[in-house]
């Protein structure tokens, strides 16, 4: 009798085949996917795989085959874990820590601004610009970089940036004629997009000739997404065949300058210093020679120029030394309480926590390299409560975000200089008819500190309207901060509202 056999005889009339024995089953990738889940308790997100069509599921595979499961993993853990731990109590920022305005000597203004043009001169400077957010508020689905907040010129908020941008090279190329021949300066621009906001950002820079920028000195990098989670960190999906994300907040700046290897784009060029803004501040003073050669010149690895907070109660975040003889931090006006956000220092007067962030930050590249090491190694992010769209409708979930500021603890010592409001704060984030921050509010501010500049220049106004709702607007051709105004308005009458330019 013959021993049993898993090999098939097949008899014919003629021979006899035998074939091998069948290949057990493999998995599917969708069973394979469904199992590298299991390991992080994701796999519902497979739940609805049998209603789906094969296009959907291609869909759903590839939404999850793109995510760095480990990272999010870790991320979400994390996170959540870190919610409800103490952390240490908080001080007000020594005063040492701080360039106050009225300490600030005409001497130390000169010598900060030689300073800062010359690491401009020596391509030292790079520039960094968080864009990733749509006009939404305003009413407009286009980057918010493209507004235009209605200003005599029509400008939008990215031609006003790179005009200063131009500015500056300018007056760097002069200030160092004379030490060296003159010739052209170059400060490298990086702007960081989302999703959303990448491509219009791209064609809205290349459809206006990069406003006279060379478009090999302008970088694009987007930001990065993560998925929303629910309160337990289970994936929220969006529709049956893909996830609900949400980018992972203006801190992102640091994992996208690594991931996108822009940092070694940086140190290959011998930048040294990095300016990092946002782009709804109409009064930015980017690549403020001033600010650099100050920060230069205390040899700090951060900085930031700080306003001071209105009144006690202003919903602002502000600056704060976090532990007895700790890093210098940011705190979220929720975090003060009544007594404290009106406690003042008995010597100087102002309020003990008056420092406000209004996301104007300097670093060393170095610090950069540091922070982003640091943040992705602690994988602690802020968890916001928002309403996140899923199959069921909008639903109370977290998204997971970094925020700029979250980069200070990591820094050995971080300097701050104070900045008058007026001069160089006009942020646009609501909609007109707003109570503040809006297009209409920011184009005043702008239009008053012109005009005061071109009086003091010698020139005259004449208005048909009252001139506290009107002025002019200089061009960031003409002059970057007020100087240099003499030769165009010196005993001229203009007309407002007008665009003073070359």
């Amino acid at each position: 009798m013959k021993e049993p056999t898993t090999e098939i005889e097949i008899e014919t009339s003629a021979v006899t085949t035998i074939l091998p024995p069948p290949l057990p089953p493999t998995a599917s990738p969708h069973q394979a996917l469904v199992e590298r889940l299991k390991d992080y308790g994701q796999e519902d997100v497979f739940s609805l795989w049998d209603e789906l069509s094969p296009e959907e599921r291609d869909l759903l595979l590839r939404d999850i085959e793109n995510l760095d499961l480990p990272r999010i993993d870790r991320i979400i853990r994390c996170s959540l874990h870190s919610q409800g731990l103490p952390v240490a109590a908080i001080e007000p920022v020594p005063e040492n820590c701080v360039s106050t305005v009225e300490e600030r000597t005409k001497e130390d203004r000169e010598k900060w601004w030689k300073m800062g043009l010359k690491a401009i001169y020596e391509g030292k400077l790079g520039v960094v610009l968080l864009s990733g957010g749509q006009g939404t508020r305003l009413g407009s689905s286009d980057p918010k970089g493209c507004y235009n907040i209605g200003l005599p010129s029509g400008k939008s908020l990215f031609q006003i940036q790179a005009e200063r941008i131009l500015c500056v090279q300018r007056l760097a190329s002069q200030a160092m004629s004379e030490a060296s021949p003159t010739r052209p300066v170059t400060i490298q621009w990086y702007i960081m997009t989302s999703p959303f906001t990448h491509e219009p950002t791209q064609k809205f820079f290349e459809s206006h000739k990069y406003f006279g920028l060379e478009p090999d000195q302008v970088t694009f990098f987007q930001q990065g997404t993560l998925p929303c989670i629910s309160k337990d960190g289970k994936f929220i999906m969006e529709t049956p065949f893909s996830l609900s994300k949400a980018p992972d907040g203006n801190g992102g700046v640091y994992t996208a300058l690594k991931s996108s290897r822009l940092l070694e784009d940086m140190a290959s060029r011998g930048i040294k210093y990095v300016d990092c803004y946002g782009v709804d501040n109409v009064l930015v003073r980017v690549a403020d020679p001033t600010f650099l050669g100050y920060f230069i010149d205390k040899s700090a690895a951060s900085a930031a120029k700080v306003v001071r907070k209105a009144y006690p109660q202003e919903k602002v975040g502000v600056f704060v030394r976090r532990g007895k003889g700790g890093p210098l931090t940011v705190v979220e006006y929720t975090e003060l309480d009544q007594s404290m956000a009106s406690a003042t220092n008995q010597q100087t007067g102002r309020l003990q926590y008056c420092w406000s962030n209004v996301c104007l930050h300097m670093f060393t590249l170095d610090f950069l390299n540091q922070v982003a090491n640091g943040l992705e190694k602690d994988s602690v992010y802020h968890l916001a409560e928002k309403k996140i769209p899923s199959i069921n409708g909008d639903i109370v979930g977290l998204k997971l975000e970094q925020f700029i500021f979250d980069c200070f603890p990591y820094a050995p010592s971080t300097a701050l200089f104070e900045v008058l409001r007026e001069e160089e704060f006009a942020p646009v984030k609501n909609a007109n008819g707003s109570n503040y921050d809006t297009p209409e509010s920011a184009r005043l501010l702008v239009l008053r500190l012109h005009t005061r500049w071109v009086i003091a220049a010698g020139g005259f106004l004449t208005h048909s309207v009252p001139l506290y709702a009107t002025g002019v607007e200089v061009s960031p051709l003409c002059s970057y901060a007020g100087e240099n105004l003499e030769a165009i308005c010196r005993g001229r009458t203009f007309h407002a509202p007008c665009e003073i330019s070359l």
